[in-house]
């Protein structure tokens, strides 16, 4: 089973020894929506199918979300709905990528997680490492499998609300890690959401720095060095992480697990619900 990272040549392997298995192509533009789908439908790993941060990893249909904000989690029984439409058992290995620098696929990561399935793994170098090892390809869309049998089970994930960050804000019991970049952080730029600056005393870890000049992972030696230089004092299982919203947070959720300092907890609604919320502080530096 393979439940963080798994290399090109693991996931051949898995192809060749018929591992039950599926594969997710999560492309996806931010400014331009429809140009995920149709890069997937361009070119894909041969058998992957397609799911789309707007239509399939989030819900604008305020009687199934969970959090508010920009991408809002559905809830957990139509999203169960949705993976067994796609084929997904319960005996399923999921893999799933993008070429994206592993950004938007680390949401589907964390939902199957959320939902109990720790056969989820994220493929590092995507895409793009795929195609440099002459992986197999395909275009169009691929056949979807016949109905799963996925069930939810207890979550193997921490969901935290806009409730509850708030209401340890101030009593050291958490530690706020904000994924976006810099400026954004800062407050000198927000392209996306009415509030510019992020909330008081988060951290400030760009998901991209988990990655290296090649774009892969960092090694768990280089990312624990990194995520306790930045931590200090505080303790890795104090820490929430956050961004936008919800999505580029996920991949220093990834980053702390391989580092192996634990699965830490990912607050879904971030920046985009917390600026959006009245009476909460915002800050700027």
């Amino acid at each position: 089973m393979y439940t963080t990272l798994i290399s090109v040549t693991q996931l051949q392997a898995l192809q060749a020894n018929g591992t039950p298995l599926q594969v997710f192509d999560c492309t996806f533009d931010l400014m331009n929506p429809p140009a995920g789908r149709a890069l997937y439908v361009e070119q894909h790993i041969a058998g992957a199918l397609h799911a789309d941060l707007d239509q399939h990893l989030a819900t604008h249909d305020a009687t199934q979300r969970v959090n508010a904000g920009r991408h809002p989690l559905p809830q957990r029984e139509v999203f169960a709905a949705w993976l067994r439409s796609m084929g997904v058992h319960q005996d399923t290995q999921v893999v799933v990528y993008d070429r994206n620098g592993m950004n938007y696929c680390g949401r589907l990561w964390w939902m199957l997680k959320w939902c109990g399935h720790e056969a989820v793994a994220v493929l590092d170098g995507g895409l793009q490492a795929w195609a440099l090892a002459s992986g197999a390809m395909a275009s169009g869309d691929a056949t979807v499998p016949a109905t799963g049998n996925f069930v939810l089970r207890e979550p193997c994930v921490q969901l935290v609300d806009t409730a509850s960050v708030a209401a340890h804000l101030n009593d050291g019991t958490q530690t706020l890690i904000d994924a976006r970049g810099a400026p954004r952080y800062r407050g000198e730029v927000e392209p996306l959401d009415p509030v510019a600056g992020h909330i008081p005393g988060a951290l400030n870890r760009p998901f991209n720095t988990n990655l290296n000049a090649q774009g892969f992972f960092k090694s768990a030696d280089e990312l624990r060095a990194e995520f306790t230089a930045l931590l200090g004092h505080a303790k890795p299982a104090t820490v929430v992480h956050h961004c936008g919203s919800g999505v580029s947070a996920v991949p220093n959720v990834l980053a702390m697990e391989v580092a192996g300092l634990g699965r830490t907890a990912l607050y879904a609604g971030s920046w985009s619900e917390w600026c959006n919320t009245p009476g909460l502080p915002c800050e700027k530096s």
